[in-house]
């Protein structure tokens, strides 16, 4: 048990200290666990022991990744993504596995372990480009979808490789029958599941929420995914999958949110013991033997796949730069590369230096990513001349527009918001230019009249052509904060008194948007809900003059009445997706509290950053302003305003002091 406990240690230490010094070098955390997991593995130090149940262990990692992967899997996504999700996803790991298997089959390889070659180095990091992509503001351009829709696909298509390996692995004879009675089982069990498991889930859900405990529906999470990883590989097939469906299936509930944000830190460390396991496969000398061979397979690999990519997005008839950046983006292996890796290997179709040799191309090419990614832009323009031209072009389309115009307003996005706020300027004579990241939109208005043209806002040089020197104000009209954030940053640092009106989603940003020098931030869910608070006002007699002057009293005081909400039980799905927004929290004031007796005034509500908003007295119809010198009485209820955690901890201080 001592020993135990010190290989536990060990890992800790080993872990925090790798993942900081990996994340200094901008490479992501799984490779500081496969670095672990190298060094005190079986063909290093030999410390960590390579047994039956630490492989056990790391199984559960790749059961809660293809949970999450479920839970990310929705038919209207992959309905508005269906042509590059089906057409060019679909070609690229068609003719990838293809070309691996019989490339494969020529050097001697069985078709088995050629098939499990091609099915791991058919896949891309998803963590490692969307990570990138989120952080460059790339993911709404048009090789950040080509990207994302790619790697959609993939996963997608993981799911029918790890039944066949799982399959091959079996004793049922011949492809075909193999093949067959996969076929069937899924089938039977996706009609069952799809049929019977959506209202279910939805009833059971309900049921564990309304019993408002955070550690039971966690624990329910853990059961769901373990009954349906239990019941596939019971009817033959992979446990992997039975936690594909698990989320697939809670994705259609109104709890994704929640489960999401629940398993995420859960997730990530079981995920962390499987890239140390993987880690622990690599035999060092091996690599150091046949690093000729594997430095061949590696360059091959990189370059095959990023032109392949490159060939099919021109094919798909999107331009050849944006070919190149999307080729660029997804060439290296991926984080299900070495869960295919290690099936194969528990199934024992592949091992020996087949094994190291792959597992050491999927490893380098992922460690190559974090670096050569970010320069995919320079690269495709270095490449493709024509790409550089085209950006000069739209630049030069956009200078064309521009340069005759003298206070107008620059829109940044042309999305809904966009295009009303145009039809509002057209209206009032008021000269716009709009710049969106969307080709097909930007035709389809550009043909109908609208002042749109094609460009990143983010880039000086697009906004200088729209005439950033001469506008009136900008408007951000995309919800998206960071991207905001970048576009303020380029604007401030060339016209600091610019007014800069910005569009957000709820309060959560207005405060740090203000602080980067937005003039005006707009809110969607305020501004909606004083849409609706007019509205009904009015339709219960109230003065419309009167009912203008509230709301221009409210926006005057920056939605300060607006602050916090009440959650409930119908909040809990996005409770999670922001941990930072206000909220409300009542508290009745009981026999034995601590804070009995005394003024509000002594009450601590700066260490925790809480507001009183008001105070309610038994039989008293209105609410007390909360002075400074009130002193707190049995059965007084205090409206607290602040973050749920501060929230949770000063009640429980009023309580006992603690």
């Amino acid at each position: 048990m001592f020993a135990s406990i010190q290989q536990i240690i060990l890992l800790l230490i080993s872990s925090v200290v790798m993942i900081t010094v990996f994340k200094h070098l901008k490479l992501p955390p799984m490779i500081a666990y496969f670095s672990v997991g190298l060094i005190f593995g079986p063909y290093a130090l030999a410390y960590l022991p390579d047994n039956e149940s630490s492989r056990h262990i790391a199984e559960f990692g790749i059961v809660f990744l293809m949970f999450s992967i479920g839970l990310e899997f929705s038919l209207p996504k992959l309905n508005s993504m269906r042509g590059i999700l089906f057409g060019l996803g679909g070609a690229q790991v068609a003719i990838t596995l293809l070309f691996t298997v019989l490339f494969s089959r020529l050097v001697g390889l069985d078709f088995y372990a050629a098939f499990i070659i091609g099915s791991a180095l058919t896949m891309s990091s998803t963590a490692i480009v969307s990570k990138i992509l989120m952080e460059r503001i790339d993911l709404n351009s048009r090789h950040g979808r080509l990207s994302i829709g790619i790697l959609l696909f993939q996963d997608i298509a993981l799911i029918p490789i790890i039944i066949l390996i799982q399959a091959f692995g079996s004793e049922i004879s011949g492809l075909t029958a193999i093949i067959g009675t996969t076929i069937l089982k899924v089938s039977i069990l996706l009609v069952i599941l799809f049929w019977l498991g959506k209202p279910v889930m939805n009833f059971w859900f309900g049921m564990v929420a309304r019993q408002k405990s955070r550690e039971l529906f966690v624990l329910n999470v853990l059961m769901i995914t373990m009954i349906f990883a239990y019941l596939t590989e019971y009817a033959g097939l992979s446990y992997a999958l039975g936690a594909f469906l698990a989320g697939m299936l809670i994705s259609e509930t109104r709890y994704r949110y929640q489960v999401e944000s629940d398993i995420s830190s859960f997730r990530d460390i079981l995920l962390g013991l499987f890239f140390i396991s993987i880690g622990m496969m690599l035999n060092l000398s091996v690599f150091i033997e046949y690093f000729s061979i594997i430095f061949l397979v590696f360059v091959g690999f990189v370059l095959f796949k990023a032109t392949l990519i490159a060939c099919l997005t021109k094919i798909f008839k999107y331009e050849l730069g944006v070919g190149i950046r999307t080729g660029i983006i997804l060439s290296q292996a991926g984080e299900f590369s070495f869960v295919i890796l290690a099936l194969g290997m528990e199934q024992e179709l592949i091992s020996g230096e087949v094994l190291q040799i792959i597992l050491s191309v999927c490893l380098l090419s992922m460690m190559l990513a974090p670096i050569i990614i970010p320069y995919n832009g320079r690269i495709a323009r270095y490449i493709s001349k024509n790409y550089q031209r085209n950006n000069n072009q739209n630049i030069q389309k956009i200078d064309e527009v521009g340069k005759d115009m003298k206070d107008h307003v620059i829109l940044c996005g042309y999305g809904r918001s966009g295009q009303f706020l145009a039809r509002f300027l057209k209206e009032e004579g008021i000269s716009y230019i709009a710049i969106d990241m969307d080709a097909n939109r930007v035709n389809d208005a550009s043909n109908a009249g609208d002042i749109v043209m094609f460009g990143d806002a983010s880039r000086r040089l697009v906004l200088n052509a729209a005439g950033l020197n001469r506008a009136k104000a900008v408007v951000i009209a995309y919800a998206d904060d960071r991207a905001s954030t970048k576009v303020l940053q380029v604007i401030r640092e060339s016209n600091p008194d610019l007014p800069v009106i910005i569009r957000t989603l709820d309060e959560t940003s207005i405060s740090q948007l203000q602080k980067d020098g937005a003039s005006e931030v707009v809110p969607e869910i305020l501004e909606g809900s004083l849409m609706l608070a007019s509205h009904a006002l009015v339709t219960l007699g109230v003065p419309l003059p009167r009912v203008i002057k509230r709301i221009r009293s409210f926006r005057e005081e920056r939605y300060k009445m607006f602050r916090g909400y009440f959650k409930g039980v119908t909040d809990i799905s996005n409770d999670f997706t922001s941990q930072e927004q206000l909220q409300l929290h009542s508290v009745e004031i009981k026999e034995g509290f601590i804070v009995l007796g005394r003024e509000l005034s002594s009450l601590p509500l700066g260490d925790f950053s809480l507001e009183i908003q008001h105070l309610r007295r038994p039989n008293m119809l209105e609410d007390i302003e909360p002075r400074p010198d009130i002193k707190l009485s049995i059965g007084d209820i205090i409206v607290l305003l602040g973050l749920p955690g501060d929230l949770v901890l000063f009640e429980k201080y009023i309580m006992n002091g603690k």
